[in-house]
């Protein structure tokens, strides 16, 4: 440690030299650190399409159908769910990021009508009705403008 006389100092060179003493030893030890690791294998470009919003819409407003479906016990419940996996099997094949905005999007349509609807109302089905008219809509959007 070091020996200094800090009586005959002015305030500021004492508060200054006593940081210094101190950071000293935390100074050193960053000097023997190995430098930070760059990531040897850079990630997948995120891939992106022109109608990739209209997609995530498309795949929230499934999650909001099958869960409303699934709700008031209509028939043909699970199809919606079948129906966006077909839709994640072929829109996204080796894109894991837009795979996974799209489940997400699924997710979050689904959700956010089980925080709302725990029994089969009046409203639930006009809300199902609504919401699967807005897909065929979005879905016949999608492919007259985006589609082979």
């Amino acid at each position: 440690m070091l020996n200094v006389s800090t009586g005959s100092m002015i305030p500021v060179r004492r508060v200054f030299l006593s940081l210094l003493v101190l950071a000293g030893p935390t100074m050193a030890q960053g000097k023997n650190a190995p430098p930070p690791r760059e990531e040897e294998i850079a990630p997948p470009p995120v891939v992106t399409v022109p109608y990739d919003d209209k997609l995530a819409r498309l795949a929230e407003v499934l999650g909001s159908v099958h869960y409303l479906r699934t709700l008031c016990k209509a028939a043909g419940g699970d199809e919606w769910r079948n129906g966006m996996q077909q839709l994640l099997d072929s829109e996204t094949g080796n894109e894991p990021q837009r795979k996974e905005r799209l489940t997400a999007a699924f997710n979050r349509g689904y959700r956010a009508f089980a925080s709302v609807y725990t029994d089969c109302t009046a409203a639930a089905i006009v809300a199902e009705e609504r919401y699967r008219n807005e897909g065929a809509t979005l879905a016949t959007e999608i492919t007259s403008r985006f589609g082979n």
